[in-house]
Parts: C-alpha cells; sequence; structure tokens
C-alpha cells in the first residue's frame, strides 16, 4: 500500500484528499499545515509520495522541494496546486517534483501523477504540460533568480514574504546573523539595495505573486511596507 502525506493550508481541502486517497486504497500517514512540522514528519516516517501545496501562508512548498532535495530524502512529490503560473511549473520540476497538478483538475490526473511518482517517472496534465512548453518556448530577459543556490532561493521567498531574520533562523535551524548574512549576499547578487527592490525583483520574476490570493502571498505594496518594518530585525 503507497503511503501519501499531505501538506496544504486548508483543512477541509486536507480532508477531502485524505477521503478520495483512502477511497483508493492509498494510506495517508500524515498531514500538516505547517512547513516545519511537515518535514519533520517526512524524514521520521518516510512516505513514498508527498502531495504538496506551493502558497502555504507566508510560506511556500517550494522550500519543501529544497529540503527534500538537500537532505536526500526518499520521498517524491507530487505539486497539487492552484498556481497556473508557467514560472511556478518550470521551478517546481527544476526542484525535483514528480508531478504538478492543478487543483480544478479531475481526481484521476491527481491518481495518475501518484502512480507516476511512485515509479519514479514524471506526470503533468494536458493543461500543465501546455505550461511547461510555454517556458521553454518563450524568449524572455534573463532570470537573475536562476543565479542563486537553493539555499538562497529558500531565504528570499521567505523575506520577500515578510519574516525576519530571527523567524527564518528559527524556522531554518540558522542563527539570525547568518540569515542577515545570506540576506545581503543574495541582495548583492541581485543587484538590488532595499527590501522593496528586492520585492519588485520577485513580483517581476514569479517568486510571488502580486494579485495572489488573500491570505497566501502579500502584495507588492503590503509586502515592501512590512519589509521595512523587519529590516532592522
Amino acid at each position: 500500500m503507497t503511503r501519501l502525506y499531505l501538506v496544504d493550508d486548508h483543512q477541509i481541502m486536507r480532508e477531502g484528499l485524505r477521503a478520495l486517497l483512502e477511497a483508493k486504497g492509498y494510506e495517508v500517514v500524515g498531514e500538516s499545515a505547517d512547513l516545519t512540522a511537515a518535514l519533520a514528519d517526512l524524514v521520521r516516517l518516510r512516505p513514498e509520495v508527498v502531495l504538496l501545496d506551493l502558497n502555504l501562508g507566508g510560506r511556500s512548498g517550494f522550500e519543501l522541494l529544497v529540503e527534500i532535495q538537500r537532505r536526500h530524502l526518499p520521498t517524491r512529490c507530487v505539486v497539487l496546486s492552484m498556481s497556473a503560473q508557467p514560472r511556478d511549473v518550470a521551478e517546481a520540476l527544476r526542484l525535483g517534483a514528480n508531478g504538478y497538478v492543478l487543483k480544478g483538475s479531475p481526481g484521476s490526473d491527481l491518481l495518475q501523477a501518484i502512480e507516476a511518482a511512485v515509479q519514479g517517472k514524471r506526470h503533468l496534465g494536458s493543461e500543465v504540460m501546455g505550461l511547461a512548453l510555454e517556458v521553454f518556448t518563450q524568449v524572455d530577459e534573463v532570470d537573475p533568480l536562476a543565479t542563486l543556490s537553493p539555499r538562497e532561493r529558500q531565504i528570499i521567498t521567505m523575506v520577500v514574504n515578510g519574516q525576519s531574520s530571527a523567524r527564518i533562523g528559527l524556522e531554518l535551524h540558522l542563527s539570525p546573523k547568518t540569515v542577515a548574512t545570506y540576506r545581503s549576499r543574495l541582495m548583492a547578487k541581485l543587484s538590488v539595495s532595499d527590501l522593496a527592490g528586492l520585492v519588485r525583483l520577485a513580483v517581476r520574476f514569479g517568486l510571488i505573486d502580486a494579485d495572489g490570493p488573500t491570505g497566501a502571498t502579500p502584495h507588492t505594496g503590503q509586502a515592501a511596507l512590512r519589509l521595512s518594518r523587519l529590516s532592522d530585525t
């Protein structure tokens, strides 16, 4: 029996997924809305597949993908997201996701993605396949975020979502001073002089969505305001 783990910040979504998956013979060994708790569970429970949302309150599911890679965990990942942004699809695949399914897709699409992941294969629905192709066929400006290391991407995502160095350090088990060093280094690498500029760059290149849903990702102006208040923390 394939063992699954659910990461989504909406309880009703997790309950619906659990009902669907258990009815199909899967074992759901755990679930969480919190990335830190989810990572600890993946290390402890070692499920075959994790179903991962990307928008998790003030944090991003990409962080968990980075940690799964960094720790060489055997768990495979299927992203289950509302995001139909081509950059999100491409980034998820770059970070090792075995599947990407939109939340508006039929349940059969998700089940196919899970089975493909179990076999070590990739599965993209027809809509998602088009999104992935869009990224690779676009003639676009060079993405400066591509120069960042996985850890730097993890930290910039948390920074642009308004988290302080102290909070980021707590989540990533780093000292606030180390986080501040990372933040200064990545800002220099991206040639931005302040945190508001960092937010604008993140929005421009799709790291955060300026028009994201309430409670998921802050609007550019809101994020910049929050960051200005956190700049000395």
